[in-house]
Parts: structure tokens; C-alpha cells; sequence
């Protein structure tokens, strides 16, 4: 499967963080689209294979430290989606208190 290849190839050739391949370098090298490749690192993960992330790219994890500063990332990101939902969620309840108090003028009023 193609999830696998990419993580031979990753061990192979970029191992550790200062090895590290652009999401246009794997895109190319895969013949695939960046969405496709999120999704291939992210299953990966979740199989528990220690592709790793940062600035530079993705890698194959060499070291525990490098796992470690993948997730202290991943938990950044989850936090900062949690908070844009708290605030749509403050949008909805506006919108909704607001409804609820619309202004009766009385003039549909038999």
C-alpha cells in the first residue's frame, strides 16, 4: 500500500529531524497532492509508525525527543482548533440570544 512505501521511504531516506522532506518534495516523489499526503502521515501515526514533523518537514523520527516535539506540536494545533470552536460556538449563542429578543413593534398586532 502506498502508506507503507512512503514510510520505507522516509526511514530510508530521511531519518531523523536534520533529514527532513518538504510536503513538496514527498507530493512529488509520490505523485500525489498534499491532501493525500496528510492523510498517508496521519494514518501512519495513528499505526503508530513514528513519522515525525517540523518547520522543515516530515521525517522518520530518529530519536524518542523528536516523537515528543511532533506531538507537543499536534497538541498545539488541537488547542488552537478547540478555541476556534469555542468562538464559533460564542457566534451561534449570540445569534441565537439576539433572535430571541427581536424588538415586537406591534404593528402585526390585530
Amino acid at each position: 500500500m502506498e502508506k507503507e512505501r512512503l514510510a520505507e521511504y522516509l526511514e530510508q531516506y530521511h531519518m531523523g529531524a536534520l533529514n527532513a522532506a518538504t510536503s513538496r518534495e514527498l507530493e512529488l516523489t509520490f505523485g500525489i497532492k498534499g491532501i493525500q499526503l496528510r492523510h498517508m502521515v496521519n494514518a501512519l501515526r495513528r499505526d503508530g509508525v513514528p513519522i515525525a514533523s517540523n518547520g522543515s518537514g516530515y521525517f522518520y523520527a530518529a530519536t524518542d525527543q523528536e516523537v515528543r516535539a511532533t506531538i507537543a506540536h499536534l497538541t498545539r494545533r488541537i488547542s488552537g482548533i478547540a478555541a476556534a470552536i469555542r468562538g464559533l460556538d460564542r457566534t451561534l449563542e449570540r445569534e441565537d440570544t439576539a433572535q430571541t429578543r427581536l424588538p415586537l413593534d406591534g404593528g402585526d398586532t390585530p
